[in-house]
């Protein structure tokens, strides 16, 4: 798994609406899971950052599920 901003992260979970919307929703989905919203914090995420590292692709796919 490499970094991947998260324009495109958000249109591989949510198709078929515009890259943002997609990452609106997906940022919502984030923000309504606490456990995750801590666990990202570890990584050093920042809402403002354009791109996810590798770990924190991986630790949304193990809370969100896969897209």
């Amino acid at each position: 798994m490499k970094p991947i901003s998260k324009s495109d992260l958000a249109l591989q979970y949510v198709p078929n609406v515009t890259p943002h919307s997609a990452v609106n929703r997906l940022m919502a989905w984030i923000n309504g899971c606490k456990a995750l919203v801590s666990e990202l914090a570890k990584t050093g995420y920042n809402t403002r950052y354009k791109y996810l590292s590798a770990e924190q692709v991986k630790l949304i796919h193990e809370y969100l599920g896969e897209p």
